[in-house]
């Protein structure tokens, strides 16, 4: 039995239960949005990739900002108004529809502002977790916020899809709504220990400040590199993932659906076992994983240009799955440990900001796969995952032995700008 020392505590609970409730509103909408653009709106392709760039271009444009802001004022706030404008949202959406007036350009628009709000929920919440729970527990913790993703990840979808499809959109982005009215309110719960306020200072300076940080950070440095470079490689293979598994592999929609739930298997998997794993291996060694297994998985997949079997296709999947949810869970922990806390927001928009590789993976995987095909495209990502994975054995991150002690707040490197002692009295109530 876990004793009182090894339990997470009240405060991380509520988050973790709120991050759980905004994930799963995340995922049921993003699934449900394109598929209300088709069914109902008669979107074609042009229109459905517009709308896709419309939900992923927050992350490219206010990951930054919103991190300056976590380090500004109070993250459980932050993440309060974030929630609630993606709230807010996806009740207009669904307001739309059951009005029947929402068009392409509306249901575009929302989903741009409820992506807004995720973009800032998603920088504060790690910036938030050291907070709340002790040095020791930063791994358990990350594993539990991680599952949480996962399972919505896994589930979402699936809810998005069904309701979408038995009851109309409306549903759907009811029980998104719901979920994320639910995650407001385990926030609003929630107590934030009090941090010192400090003078503000230019937005600028404090986005330098935080780059410069990440920039010149032995470990940190590489771990961004090499997410930036599994993101691009990852999306080229995903760009070309179901047209070579029909036209290769002799698969159809529901043996494709069944290979590519395996990811999401591999990742609940991995999440699951990540605290044992940080018990049990040095630290340096779980944060190699996640590389070294994507680099592995890429080859699987590769090898079955030339033994064209689903089995090799499924077995790469899972390890996506299981190897890089280690690596989140792993690198998170080391962020949050390296890192003062006045500017783990600023540090953590940067790797939110990395999702950015994500399009230019998938644009990547696209004219590569016009040009030459789908097997060439495998190739390249064999490449890209074997970059990754060299960039990150090459660094000192992989030969730590343990997770590394939480810094001292020093002058030239945190200068946070914090909660005033007002705003701290009022979370303490």
């Amino acid at each position: 039995m876990p004793t009182d020392a090894n339990r997470l505590p009240v405060s991380f609970n509520r988050l973790a239960w709120s991050n759980l409730a905004a994930q799963s509103a995340e995922q049921i909408a993003l699934a449900a949005a394109p598929l209300v653009a088709v069914l109902a709106l008669g979107a074609g392709e042009g229109e459905t990739g517009l709308l896709q760039t419309a939900l992923t271009l927050p992350f490219l444009l206010l990951a930054i900002p919103a991190g300056v802001l976590a380090d500004r004022m109070s993250r459980k706030r932050l993440m309060v108004a974030a929630e609630a404008v993606r709230a807010a949202a996806l009740f207009g959406i669904l307001a739309l529809v059951q009005a029947g007036l929402l068009n392409w350009s509306l249901l575009a628009l929302l989903g741009f502002v409820a992506a807004c709000g995720t973009v800032a929920y998603s920088v504060a919440a790690p910036s938030l977790v050291p907070a709340l729970v002790p040095q020791a527990l930063l791994g358990a913790a990350n594993s539990r916020i991680e599952l949480a993703r996962t399972l919505a990840f896994m589930g979402g979808p699936a809810v998005g899809g069904a309701l979408v499809g038995w009851t109309g959109g409306g549903a759907a982005f009811a029980a998104a709504t719901g979920l994320s009215i639910l995650a407001v309110m385990l926030l609003v719960g929630l107590r934030e220990p009090a941090r010192a306020a400090i003078q503000r200072r230019r937005p600028m300076q404090d986005i330098a400040e935080g780059a410069s940080f990440v920039a010149r950070h032995a470990l940190l440095r590489p771990v961004l590199v090499t997410q930036f470079i599994f993101n691009t490689a990852f999306f080229v293979i995903m760009a070309v993932l179901v047209p070579y598994a029909v036209r290769h592999l002799g698969l159809d929609a529901s043996g494709i659906g069944l290979v590519l739930s395996l990811y999401g298997a591999g990742m609940v998997i991995g999440a699951l076992l990540a605290p044992a794993i940080l018990c049990r291996l040095p630290f340096g060694a779980v944060i190699a994983i996640g590389p070294v297994v994507g680099l592995s998985a890429s080859i699987v997949l590769a090898v079955t240009i030339w033994l064209p079997t689903p089995l090799l296709a499924a077995l790469s999947l899972f390890l996506l799955g299981v190897g890089p949810i280690l690596w989140v869970i792993s690198t998170t922990t080391l962020r949050q440990a390296v890192t003062p806390q006045g500017l783990l927001g600023r540090v953590s928009s940067f790797s939110v900001l990395a999702q950015g590789s994500r399009p230019l993976g998938a644009a990547l995987g696209a004219l590569v796969g016009s040009l030459w095909g789908a097997e060439v495209c495998l190739l390249v990502a064999v490449g890209g995952f074997g970059l990754q994975a060299w960039v990150i054995l090459a660094s000192p991150a992989v030969r730590l032995a343990r997770q590394p002690e939480m810094p001292a707040t020093q002058p030239d490197q945190a200068a946070p700008t914090l909660v005033p002692a007002a705003a701290a009295r009022n979370d303490r109530t």
